[in-house]
């Protein structure tokens, strides 16, 4: 299966990337983690990108979806992947049609990790990381929402939507039952 996560920081991606990655045989890829394994294995992409995040900047576009790319072009994807953290913009989607209509391929489902702000502010403030305040929570929510709304009007056609509250286990089960209806 080749899936696009989204859903709002706190809403479980990365725990059930993890689990569905397993249970589907494909790679979870974040963004982040191509961010810092290019950097740390000082490919030319990792420098470049290093010398946007040095400077403070978000790294471009172009950037991004070359790494991203590159990875989809990897043995382990080539039967499908999880994509968490890219693609964020319309642009980007875009740019990821693109890239797995060079490959012969298209996405299978969009998956939307659908949870209540307050769930998410309880779930982050449990973490207790020194920067997760409930203000720079709730802004945090509200910045995902004005960015991925057009996103999701994009793949309208293609969201799985998942009510993402309850136990882990409760969410990979309605998140399983969800794509084994599109097979």
């Amino acid at each position: 299966m080749r899936l696009v996560l989204v859903g709002p920081p706190g809403a479980g991606k990365g725990t059930q990337a993890a689990i569905l990655s397993e249970k589907l045989g494909v790679p979870h890829i974040s963004t982040g983690d191509l961010f810092r394994a290019n950097i740390g294995e000082g490919t030319p992409l990792g420098i470049e990108a290093k010398s946007y995040i040095d400077a403070g900047n978000l790294v471009p576009d172009d950037v991004t979806v070359r790494m991203v790319e590159s990875r989809l072009a990897e043995d382990d994807a080539k039967n499908g992947f999880l994509l968490d953290g890219f693609p964020r913009t319309v642009g980007q989607a875009d740019e990821l049609e693109r890239l797995l209509g060079n490959l012969g391929t298209t996405l299978d489902a969009v998956v939307q990790f659908d949870v209540s702000e307050d769930v998410v502010v309880e779930r982050m403030l449990a973490r207790g990381r020194a920067d997760d305040t409930e203000e720079v929570i709730r802004n945090r929510m509200h910045v995902y929402d004005n960015e991925t709304a057009p996103l999701l009007d994009h793949y309208s056609d293609k969201i799985v939507k998942i009510a993402a509250e309850g136990t882990v286990e409760e969410i990979n089960d309605r998140t399983m039952a969800e794509l084994n209806k599109l097979k």
